[in-house]
């Protein structure tokens, strides 16, 4: 009898599909304080938490649903998802229910008209995942981009309602816009990764090496060059996290030969977290 296979206990947030709540909602303290948001209630974080935790869920069961039919080639996650589909169903119809009840209750009413620019991104990113026509090795970068751009978007947002600024101050600000290719660079990641895994072709290796190194190298230059510009140490510490972010990425794209990849999807998610342990340092500093 064959051995029962157990995972371990570093990949079950991923399984668990926990891990991308906890980036978001780190990174709304780190926008609350850099900000200087005075007060963001609890409800603030967990309804975050579980808005994003239901889009993570929708899209991995939408995932194993397409790629049900062959079971064997199923990712981790997605196969977790697909065996415990009905659980997942009906704890998500829950927290929905109970996200949109701490919106309600908790959430100042200008949320409304900010939604509805993140309610579009992700539709936008489910309309590409069911109607997208790409083959089995082309990377999904405009569904990676709408993903980034809604993830970031979404987590700065409930932050920035609580200042009082206008909506396109949002938009226009740096730290908005560099966080959002921090996300569409992470998760972008993966896809590369998993395409040079697939290849045999150095040159294609080499290409999806580039294509993140390249963009990681800029936008570590940008935030470095945007935290030096800052004299009154107000943005500093945020900057530093994105280039902490960035670098982290980097080092995994250079040893990504030497781990596997449910082991590179968890430190993708790592190198996401570490810049909040940045941020805390540079702020009391």
């Amino acid at each position: 009898m064959p051995a029962k296979h157990h995972r371990p206990l570093w990949l079950i947030p991923n399984l668990l599909s926990l891990d991308a709540p906890l980036v978001a909602v780190s990174w709304l303290y780190i926008f609350a304080k850099t900000w200087r948001v005075q007060y963001l209630p609890w409800v603030a974080y967990a309804s975050l938490g579980l808005v994003v935790w239901v889009i993570y869920v929708t899209d991995r069961l939408l995932d194993a649903s397409m790629q049900g039919a062959i079971v064997g080639k199923l990712e981790a996650r997605h196969e977790f998802h697909r065996r415990h589909q009905r659980r997942f169903r009906r704890v998500a119809v829950m927290a929905s229910a109970l996200a949109l009840l701490f919106v309600i209750k908790g959430m100042p009413v200008s949320i409304y008209g900010y939604a509805i620019a993140g309610g579009m991104l992700i539709a936008g990113f489910f309309a590409l995942s069911i109607f997208s026509t790409q083959g089995p090795d082309d990377i999904p970068y405009a569904k990676n981009v709408l993903a980034g751009l809604a993830f970031a978007y979404g987590t700065a947002m409930i932050a920035f309602v609580f200042t009082g600024f206008d909506w396109w101050e949002l938009l226009q600000s740096r730290e908005l816009i560099c966080f959002a290719v921090l996300c569409v660079l992470n998760i972008s990641a993966i896809d590369l990764w998993e395409h040079a895994n697939r290849s045999s072709d150095p040159e294609a290796k080499a290409t999806d090496e580039l294509s993140l190194t390249l963009p990681l190298t800029l936008l570590g230059g940008a935030s470095l060059v945007f935290a030096l510009q800052d004299h009154e140490l107000t943005t500093r510490p945020f900057f530093y996290a994105i280039l902490t972010g960035a670098a982290l990425l980097h080092v995994l794209n250079r040893v990504r030969a030497r781990l596997q990849m449910d082991a590179l999807r968890v430190l993708a998610d790592v190198a996401l977290l570490v810049p909040f342990i940045v941020f805390s340092a540079a702020s009391r500093s």
